[in-house]
């Protein structure tokens, strides 16, 4: 990630798919984060692509659960801001387009596994691929 302060660093559903593997990359990503004193944001939509019934996932969990680490709702506006940013982009992933927004309100990088579909709503993000 290079040279970091302290900020924010938003995950989308790579993520923590990567998280639940013990991807170790994507560990040392959150780790640096932190260790520089910056916030990981996580969607409230990005954990319902993930998760299923909690039992299998002891790290998505922990991590979600960890100081440091926030889940943003999904309110009204953010709702309103994610479809217009869908028509607007010419895309159907809601979940993606609050991502981008939260990355765009925090000016944060995002660790994604799918750089293009983010890259297509926004090509200005900064993005780690997991």
């Amino acid at each position: 990630m290079g040279a970091q302060r302290a900020g924010v660093l938003v995950l989308d559903s790579g993520a923590l798919i990567a998280i639940e593997r013990a991807d170790e990359h994507v560990r040392a990503l959150i780790r640096r984060a932190v260790s520089f004193g910056s916030e990981v944001h996580v969607p409230a939509g990005v954990v319902a692509q993930v998760w299923r019934d909690g039992s299998r996932q002891a790290r998505v969990a922990t991590l979600i659960r960890s100081r440091g680490v926030k889940v943003t709702p999904l309110d009204l506006g953010e709702a309103r801001a994610a479809g217009a940013l869908c028509g607007r982009s010419g895309t159907a992933d809601v979940i993606d387009a609050s991502v981008v927004l939260l990355a765009r309100r925090h000016r944060a990088p995002v660790v994604t596994s799918d750089p293009d579909d983010l890259a297509r709503i926004d090509p200005s993000l900064t993005l780690h691929r997991c």
